[in-house]
């Protein structure tokens, strides 16, 4: 990628039910956290957004079990995220807000689609609360996947990750209130056919398969080897933006519709949180800027932003730059079971910070995050893990090289390099680089590198430590190179360490034969005189 091309990094906006949990973190926003940090040290162009998803029925169902007002959640739970965001330091370039702005994106991004037919009047079925009167859609329903029979919400299954619209869910309840009679009625809605797209999004998938992770490939074949559902566009609930569309009368946006009018208004409203200027909310993202989109999004998102968001773009014609690709991640456990908000069975990043420095939360999350499948969180394992493989030997080589450099009266003088631990550098420049680019993105190989090049270092400061000498000035050079190269590596991941330092991976940045001595920031507590 041109280091002139603007890249555009999405993490999909979190529901504003509640805050951030350890789950959340360990999927897309440690993932596109760190891929952003990647592209900064080596000099290129990012805008880096999130924002809340406010208008989702989850917030609506969550107000609703807990006794409280949902615009009250929702403000609550969006400083809370924030707040979470920053204290794990996610480099967003800025956390949009809910607000005038944000619906005022979402109805200008649909209203060219109205008005030029894109959208369809269906009469369908939705399930209906007897109880209270009202439709039951997305949070608001759950029931049996009509794909894979498993429990699954509406709107989507987290488990297959295929759709399930209207009144497909078999064995249908309230989500709010188990006990309430969930019956069917019929509704006028407006949809996106999305048949209409099969053929663009068929060469889209074609063009990009070598760029996603296996189990997104398997979905999107799995799409694609059926009818693709109608997309509803409206629904006849309460929350939500009002349609202002003649055929829906009282009915909101499907909150899934404004994904992406959401996304390019928060990386506008990013944009200019880092001095950009003022412009349309939609103007970074057009065509003729070729921005480079990458999303970062859990695996039950893929049909949502990966088939009837791609739809919606192109909808608009050729209006619009198309995702780049999709990173996506699976379920991250907590003590071997999934995480829970509902039953109480999570952990939230703001506790975690009270006990353990976030550099070392980021490093555990980055070695255990759910790439392919399934992994686990363990309090215990974290300590085990953070402290034996990284803290501990990490500690150590910083301890030698001040000695090395002590004993060699080295001050803050330039040391020459040699030919060989240049090479070396570039080896392991070019081996994060592997990590960090799309193609083979791999936080868990980046950290799993980090652990054994500073294994590698701290045997070779050791080696110096014990020949009985000073280091020469040459020797002690070699050595300070290769840790700055280990430091630029882990500097993704170990933010605090790396901080207040220029850093990139880049090729050919690590062939400079003169290197400066600088003091290795420990990653543990200070040690006791």
């Amino acid at each position: 990628m041109s280091a002139d091309r603007l890249a555009i990094v999405v993490d999909t906006p979190p529901t504003s039910n509640g805050d951030l949990h350890v789950g959340h973190l360990a999927g897309p926003f440690i993932a596109a956290d760190v891929y952003a940090r990647y592209l900064r040290g080596l000099g290129r162009r990012v805008v880096f957004s999130s924002g809340t998803d406010d208008s989702q029925t989850y917030v609506l169902a969550s107000a609703q079990r807990k006794g409280i007002d949902p615009a009250e959640l929702a403000g609550r739970s969006w400083h809370e995220i924030r707040a979470t965001l920053a204290g794990m330091a996610i480099s967003l370039d800025g956390f949009a807000p809910y607000d005038g702005r944000y619906r005022a994106a979402v109805l200008d991004f649909l209203a060219p689609l109205y008005r030029g037919g894109v959208f369809e009047p269906r009469d369908v079925r939705l399930p209906y609360s007897e109880r209270t009167g009202t439709f039951l859609v997305e949070g608001l329903v759950a029931g049996d996947c009509p794909v894979c029979l498993t429990f699954s919400r509406g709107g989507l299954c987290e488990t297959c990750g295929h759709p399930n619209n209207f009144d497909e869910l078999l064995n249908a309840r309230s989500t709010v209130d188990p006990d309430d009679p969930v019956t069917t009625r019929e509704a006028r809605i407006l949809v996106l056919p999305m048949e209409r797209y099969r053929d663009r999004l068929t060469a889209y998938y074609a063009e990009r398969t070598g760029r996603m992770r296996p189990h997104t490939v398997q979905l999107v074949r799995e799409l694609l080897d059926r009818p693709l559902p109608d997309f509803p566009v409206t629904y006849p609930v309460a929350w939500g933006i009002p349609a202002p569309f003649a055929e829906t009368p009282g009915q909101t946006v499907n909150a899934w519709v404004e994904g992406i009018p959401a996304v390019m208004y928060c990386t506008q409203f990013a944009a200019e949180q880092a001095g950009l200027p003022r412009r349309a909310d939609d103007e970074l993202w057009r065509a003729e800027h070729d921005p480079h989109i990458v999303y970062f999004i859990g695996f039950d998102n893929v049909y949502f932003w990966g088939m009837t968001h791609l739809a919606l773009l192109m909808a608009h014609g050729e209006r619009y730059a198309l995702p780049d690709t999709y990173v996506s991640n699976e379920f991250y456990e907590l003590e071997n079971d999934k995480f829970s908000t509902s039953l109480g069975h999570v952990l939230h990043s703001r506790d975690l910070l009270r006990e353990v420095p976030r550099d070392l939360i980021r490093f555990y999350l980055a070695l255990t995050c759910p790439e392919h499948q399934r992994t686990n969180f363990s309090r215990e394992a974290l300590d085990k893990v953070a402290g034996e493989r990284l803290v501990g030997p990490w500690d150590r080589l910083a301890g030698l090289l001040d000695k090395l450099a002590a004993d060699a009266g080295a001050g803050t003088a330039a040391l020459p390099v040699s030919a060989a631990a240049a090479d070396r550098a570039e080896a392991v420049a070019a081996r994060f680089r592997l990590c960090y680019e799309l193609a083979t993105y791999s936080l868990t190989r980046a950290a799993d590198l980090v652990v054994a090049q500073v294994a590698r270092l701290l045997r070779r400061a050791g080696e110096l430590a014990g020949a009985g000498r000073a280091a020469t000035p040459q020797e002690l050079g070699d050595l300070y190179h290769e840790v700055a190269v280990l430091l630029a590596g882990a500097a993704p991941i170990l933010a605090d360490a790396a901080a207040g330092r220029r850093l990139s991976l880049a090729e050919g940045a690590w062939t400079e034969r003169r290197t400066q001595p600088f003091p290795l920031p420990r990653l543990g507590p200070p040690p006791i005189d």
